[in-house]
């Protein structure tokens, strides 16, 4: 992987931020930070400009470190295990700049991106509305031009915004405006005359984030703010960004997720129950620690596996970032209330984070469009890959798992491959029996879909990783043997579902009698997809192991 940081100036990197963690940010902190809903705004500052973290997504000729998309992951998964409000204030400034880096002119990338260079600026993106949400075509803003000798000299806005990171604090905003030519982008300066910022949102969780509101009264800026070098071209320079800003969000999730497991695994080694460690008993790994390392595991599979794709130059991604914010978010969601779980009385106290965590990470399937909104995109395109492909898209994909899994066995490819077809078919009962136009049907599939994906994803990383092939920069928390496990794991419950799930929502949204079950369960591959799970509790019991320093028992 040649795009980006080398790996050893990445590890460095990712040192220092550490370190910078650990005597900035302990969690006595961070819990204070919380119980204040206060935002650090020094902290914040000194990580963006005295170790540099906003030069990461500046590019090296405007004076930053160029970091590609795989090392903006790492970065935001570190960022998030230490605090997702933290993260969130350093993440709006990487978001504050994405039209300017997507879309600005050379002239105004050498003007605003060397700015935050030398100067570690805080940024804010303002696109979010109160009454359009992430909706972004049903943008209000507006700015209007002011003429001069028939020449545009300037812009007028006026609108308000919601829900800004950074908002009551940025010394620059990017403002998405509806001009006469359609939604631009408009840079503004934060002590402009009529530009109001709002109180700090009262929020459950991400309190050491700032929140706020913006509202713009006849704010004036000079045309050579407008973004770019014409009007109406907003929209497309935000598509632009989702694949990538959406990757960064899943990191995000994988983080807190992983930040609470590893609250919950040590404190299971600990914790006596009837004469034995909870770490030691089934009703708890297989419960509350492995399945979160997997779904977790399998997250991570996909946004490194999206991440090195944009790095190659491969386009947007849109897709491939739905799924992994999709994945990435749930995940860490689900992870964060396991370990609650996990903790009993204490996790439920916020003394012990995993509260917190829970609260924090709850942000992650809402900002960047919500779970329901990635559902849908997901669902909604790669409906058109089976359309176009006469329902040969996901029967090919699994063609390709079929042909890994013999190179590779041992990491569930073969499974992979059975959630694939079944996916296939269930994607073709619906066409057949019209059934998407069911809006509950069609989000069904994309959550499933993303589960689909996502076990190939891991299966792949899996496979290199067995190979001695995984890219030089992923993240190393499993050996190779262990890894094939998760992923067969991993494999079991996606193909699992998409039997069920789909089985379920195509027979539920059909009219009664137009499908023959036994027939479309054998279609769907019911009966191997149940033979697959053999092995699975084995396979549990070894990741198990492997998490907790175990040497298996003898057979």
């Amino acid at each position: 992987m040649d795009a980006g940081l080398d790996r050893e100036t990445l590890n460095l990197v990712l040192d220092t931020i550490k370190d910078f963690a650990a005597d900035k940010l302990p969690d006595a902190y961070l819990l204070e930070l919380d119980e204040k809903d206060e935002f650090p705004e020094p902290i914040v500052r000194q990580m963006l400009s005295e170790i540099g973290v906003s030069l990461l997504f500046i590019p090296e000729q405007y004076g930053g470190m160029g970091a590609g998309t795989f090392d903006i992951y790492r970065v935001c998964e570190l960022l998030a295990r230490i605090d997702v409000g933290v993260a969130t204030g350093v993440f709006a400034t990487f978001l504050g700049s994405d039209p300017i880096v997507f879309g600005a002119t050379e002239e105004q990338k050498q003007r605003w991106m060397t700015k935050i260079a030398e100067e570690g600026i805080l940024m804010a993106y303002g696109a979010t509305e109160p009454e359009a949400g992430s909706d972004l075509g049903a943008l209000k803003t507006t700015a209007k031009p002011v003429e001069e000798d028939g020449e545009v000299v300037a812009y007028v806005i006026n609108g308000n915004k919601q829900w800004i990171s950074n908002g009551g604090y940025a010394d620059l905003y990017t403002i998405l405006a509806n001009a006469p030519g359609g939604p631009t982008w408009f840079v503004v300066d934060r002590d402009v005359d009529g530009f109001e910022k709002g109180k700090p949102e009262d929020k459950h969780g991400i309190r050491a984030s700032n929140t706020a509101a913006l509202a713009l009264s006849d704010v004036r800026v000079d045309a050579d703010r407008l973004v770019g070098d014409r009007e109406g071209q907003g929209l497309v320079q935000a598509q632009m960004v989702f694949g990538y800003t959406r990757l960064m969000v899943a990191a995000f999730g994988l983080g807190a997720g992983w930040a609470a497991l590893d609250r919950a695994i040590p404190y299971s080694q600990e914790r006596i129950q009837g004469g034995t460690p909870l770490s030691e008993k089934q009703g708890y790994t297989h419960k509350l620690i492995i399945p979160h390392i997997a779904h977790l595991e399998a997250a991570r599979a996909y946004i490194e596996e999206t991440a090195v794709r944009i790095d190659a130059g491969e386009g947007t991604l849109n897709t491939e970032g739905a799924i992994a914010k999709y994945m990435g978010s749930e995940a860490g969601c689900a992870a964060a209330e396991a370990s609650i779980q996990a903790l009993g009385g204490y996790g439920y106290t916020k003394e012990y984070m995993v509260e917190k965590i829970k609260r924090d990470v709850r942000i992650t399937t809402i900002y960047e469009g919500t779970s329901e909104i990635m559902e849908m995109t997901i669902a909604r395109d790669r409906w058109q890959e089976h359309l176009k492909s006469r329902g040969g898209y996901y029967h090919d994909k699994a063609a390709e798992l079929e042909k890994l899994a013999v190179a590779s066995p041992t990491v569930g490819a073969d499974i992979a491959a059975l959630a694939h077809h079944a996916l296939a078919e269930v994607m073709e009962a619906a066409r057949v029996n019209r059934l998407t136009r069911n809006q509950h049907v069609l989000f069904r599939l994309g959550d499933i879909t993303a589960a689909v994906e996502c076990a190939g994803a891991l299966a792949r990383r899996a496979a290199a990783a067995v190979a001695g092939e995984a890219p030089e920069k992923a993240e190393r928390r499993f050996d190779a043997a262990t890894l094939a496990t998760v992923s067969r794991i991993f494999a079991r419950e996606a193909a699992s579902r998409v039997a069920a799930e789909g089985v379920r929502w195509v027979m539920g949204a059909a009219d009664l009698g137009a499908i023959d079950v036994a027939a479309f369960q054998s279609a769907v591959g019911l009966a191997a997809i149940e033979r697959a799970q053999g092995g699975l509790i084995a396979d549990m019991d070894a990741v198990a192991d492997a998490v907790y320093g175990r040497v298996p028992a003898a057979v």
